[in-house]
């Protein structure tokens, strides 16, 4: 029994001695000998769970149109021009525009549900179609040319019929909604030169479109509303995930830490010695944290930064747990556990956000534009003299 106790007591004493170690800024020397007296695990990456990718298929007229507005969302691994609907297999775009196959030209979009939902794609689409025209999409007409939702999952079926039944309430549309809600059926990958072809041929594409009616339409009908959106895209783009969805995503660490409020060992995480361009972001919501530019080295073996790179994505709260007070950290949107700041850091702002690294996603600078967070790419630009 007293072995036991006394094995209790140096545990405690070893956990206090820890915690005090990064609410003062102490220089962890006891671990950094332990490290070298052993294997070198330097800067060791943590292993991320990639989620797996969902499909969601939409006819929305013509394809060329359809494809733009899905391709450049933040989520979105590809969306692909292809024809569904019908009977005949692999169809050609002379056979379909033409009428003879039944199919309806659509676009299939592989997304990643963790950056953006099914729902958040449905809002998209709306935007796009007009869903009271049965006969077509603006100057295209015929059956070809007619909106559809085509569904892969029940999940998907409900949450389709729940926003078109929202869409048909909002008082938005005189006439009645028409776009049917299908059970998706095989999609034929349309001819190469399709694809992206609002890139390849921009001009005509451009010319096209404007003539077609379709953007005097959303302007009409959508206008204000799109900016509004797009004003309030930092914000909404960035949300909670389910738990079931996090749990795939994340590894066990990184779980403990962002949900349960768990704290990862001291100079044996992915980024306490980091030491490259870039930002770090919520592993859980996506949502800007902090930059490279405010990262110092604090001696702790954590991630120190003297501020936030956007502080409208962190927020504060009392923690008093293990008997002192402290000022958690965490991120706004995603409600993520991230760490604590203390007011022991240097200039400008003397102070220290020490976070973990399993909470965080780094996004290295010569990335930012393929990640999305191309907006961030000025901060590394060279300052002129």
């Amino acid at each position: 029994m007293e072995v036991a106790t006394v094995k209790r007591s140096r545990i405690l004493v070893l956990a206090i001695y820890v915690i005090l170690c990064c609410s003062t800024g102490m220089a962890m020397e006891a671990v950094k000998q332990e490290k070298s007296s052993g294997e070198d695990t330097g800067n060791q990456p943590v292993a991320h769970k990639q989620a797996e990718l969902e499909k969601a298929t939409f006819a929305g007229g013509c394809f060329w149109c359809v494809e733009s507005a899905f391709d450049e969302l933040r989520g979105v691994a590809e969306a692909v021009s292809g024809y569904t609907g019908g009977l005949e297999e692999n169809p050609s775009y002379e056979e379909v525009s033409a009428g003879e196959t039944g199919h309806l030209e659509a676009v299939q979009v592989s997304f990643d549900p963790l950056v953006i939902t099914y729902p958040e794609l449905l809002d998209v689409f709306w935007m796009q179609i007009d869903p009271t025209d049965a006969g077509g999409q603006f100057v295209d007409r015929g059956r070809q040319y007619k909106t559809a939702i085509f569904y892969h999952t029940e999940e998907q079926k409900i949450m389709a019929e729940t926003s078109k039944a929202r869409l048909a309430a909002s008082g938005s549309y005189d006439k009645p909604l028409v776009t049917p809600i299908i059970k998706a059926t095989p999609f034929y990958r349309a001819e190469e030169y399709h694809q992206d072809y609002y890139q390849k041929n921009s001009l005509h594409y451009k010319q096209y479109r404007s003539n077609s009616g379709r953007d005097e339409y959303i302007e009409k009908k959508w206008g204000k509303a799109m900016k509004n959106k797009q004003s309030k895209e930092s914000s909404g783009r960035y949300v909670k995930p389910p738990d079931a969805a996090i749990r795939e995503k994340l590894n066990s660490l990184q779980y403990q830490v962002t949900q349960q409020k768990g704290t990862e060992p001291a100079f044996d995480n992915e980024y306490w010695n980091n030491k490259r361009e870039g930002i770090y972001v919520d592993i859980v919501s996506g949502e800007p944290l902090f930059s490279s530019l405010d990262k110092f080295d604090s001696g702790t073996g954590w991630p120190s930064f003297t501020r936030p790179l956007d502080p409208k994505n962190v927020t504060e709260h009392e923690d008093s747990s293990l008997f002192m007070k402290r000022t958690e950290v965490r991120s706004t949107h995603g409600d993520s556990h991230l760490g604590h700041v203390f007011s022991d850091g240097p200039a400008p702002t003397g102070l220290r956000y020490c976070m973990n690294s399993a909470s965080l996603r780094f996004i290295p600078k010569e990335d930012l534009e393929k990640e999305g967070y191309g907006d961030y790419l000025k901060l590394f630009e060279p300052k002129s003299q």
